[in-house]
């Protein structure tokens, strides 16, 4: 049985980043599509800038799942990426948590921002809508070009480019706070239930069972 923990990944999960970085190349190649490589130096900064966070399976003391946090537009947008779990530890429900640790810690540090992210994956999209996301066109997104450029090392980058940004193989993803303000400030239709047993309606001779 499989003991797991989610957590910020700190100094102390550095050395796995080296491991993270070619999973993360091995998922997108076995796949043909999908996550953009990362390399070790750059998983390594997130997880020393308290931007990353880390599934750890404690029995044998391996990493089991990983993704991590960026930031646009000075903040207004925050996508939480690389979303990866390791082959022998899927189908634990580990993603979902993983996933949902990263939205929460995520918006408790930018509860103003909006959160998107392209995928590929039906499962991610599944965990995606869970948490309030909606399907948006690219149009949505963060227009900062850094963003874009992040996206240069995936496979499918020329699709990208060829339709100018507009649209690529990944389902574009959007979570707006302003979306769950809106929903709690609706007002409640007044509805009024009157229940009765046993009512009759009788006229003259007539007799009606309601």
């Amino acid at each position: 049985m499989y003991e797991f923990v989610v957590k910020v990944a700190t100094q102390e999960e550095a050395h796995f980043a080296e491991e993270i970085s070619r999973e993360m190349e091995a998922s997108a190649r076995a796949r043909g599509t999908g996550i953009a490589k990362r390399t070790p130096e750059y998983l390594r900064e997130k997880m020393l800038s308290g931007k990353a966070f880390i599934a750890l399976e404690m029995t044998q003391h391996k990493v089991a799942g990983f993704c991590y946090m960026e930031s646009w537009s000075n903040g207004a947008h925050i996508a939480n990426s690389g979303l990866l779990i390791f082959p022998e530890y899927r189908r634990y429900g580990l993603a979902r948590q993983l996933k949902a640790f990263s939205f929460e810690e995520s918006k408790r540090r930018f509860p103003e921002a909006k959160f998107f992210g392209l995928t590929t994956s039906l499962a991610v999209m599944n965990i995606n809508s869970e948490l309030g996301y909606r399907p948006v066109t690219y149009s949505e997104l963060t227009q900062d070009e850094e963003f874009w450029a992040s996206c240069q090392s995936c496979v499918n980058y020329p699709t990208l480019t060829s339709k100018d940004k507009k649209n690529c193989l990944c389902t574009a993803m959007l979570y707006d706070p302003e979306w769950e303000k809106k929903r709690l400030q609706k007002p409640k239709p007044a509805v009024s239930v009157i229940l009765e047993t046993d009512k009759r309606l009788t006229s003259g001779n007539l007799a009606l069972d309601l």
